[in-house]
């Protein structure tokens, strides 16, 4: 028994196929809808995750105070912070959890749109291998793969060229919101700046290279994130630090008597 293809595969197609039918036979608002409805099975642990990355913002104070005490102690330092981390119940690989969750996700869709969207008749045989014995779903196929100029199938150009953009930006700002401004360590500084534009210029380039209504799915899951981001944090980092102007030299004047 192929349990990926039983657990996974199969539902994501079918529902897809079901999604799509009741949504005017239109495959790009299923894969919408898909993307609101998987992030509302996820949202207890995607808020979480928005928690303790605000609690890492607060705690950055009291970071600051430990890196000056224990900076020279690599160490000491490391278990300091743990310790702090632990008293105010912030799990810093917590951030990484709702990424890995979805990776499962991101290859069930992948699948299931170069699957759904067979037209040829040995892609159609092929697809039949996934599908649940229900009318609507034979009734549906073949889904038309068109949504606001892309062929949610493909890799055309210039439609990918600019939802790749998209999904570049969307997740950009994402994560410039959850960035923590107040990191006073230049090692974790840098590693975060490096973050905050690595990863949507990474996802930019595999929209790229992947159908289009895997990137469309990335693109709303970053607008559902933004949302959830800002209900709980606000703009996070997307604020404008005010700028502290250093002091200006006093100089104490003696007069002659």
């Amino acid at each position: 028994m192929d349990l990926w293809k039983t657990i996974v595969q199969e539902p994501v197609i079918n529902v897809l196929i079901t999604m799509a039918h009741y949504l005017g036979d239109n495959f790009g608002l299923a894969i919408i809808a898909l993307t609101i409805i998987i992030n509302l099975i996820l949202l207890p642990l995607t808020l979480s995750q928005i928690r303790s990355s605000k609690a890492m913002q607060d705690l950055q104070p009291k970071l600051a105070e430990l890196q000056k005490k224990h900076g020279k102690d690599r160490q000491k330092l490391a278990q300091e912070q743990m310790a702090l981390y632990k008293t105010a119940g912030v799990k810093p690989a917590g951030c990484f959890l709702t990424l890995i969750v979805q990776m499962p996700v991101w290859i069930a869709l992948y699948q299931a749109i170069l699957l759904s969207l067979a037209v040829a008749p040995e892609g159609l045989l092929n697809l039949s291998r996934y599908l649940y014995s229900w009318d609507v779903v034979y009734n549906s196929l073949p889904l038309n793969p068109h949504f606001l100029g892309m062929n949610l199938g493909t890799t055309q150009m210039p439609a990918s060229l600019i939802l790749a953009i998209f999904v570049g930006g969307t997740m950009w700002v994402q994560q410039k919101m959850s960035a923590n401004p107040g990191v006073t360590d230049p090692r974790q500084a840098s590693q975060m700046q490096m973050m905050t534009y690595m990863m949507p210029l990474m996802f930019a380039f595999i929209s790229l290279n992947v159908p289009s209504g895997l990137a469309l799915y990335w693109a709303c899951n970053s607008l559902v994130r933004i949302v959830l981001q800002y209900r709980i944090s606000g703009w996070g980092g997307l604020r404008r630090t005010p700028q502290t102007q250093e002091p200006q030299d006093k100089y104490i004047k003696f007069e002659a008597p």
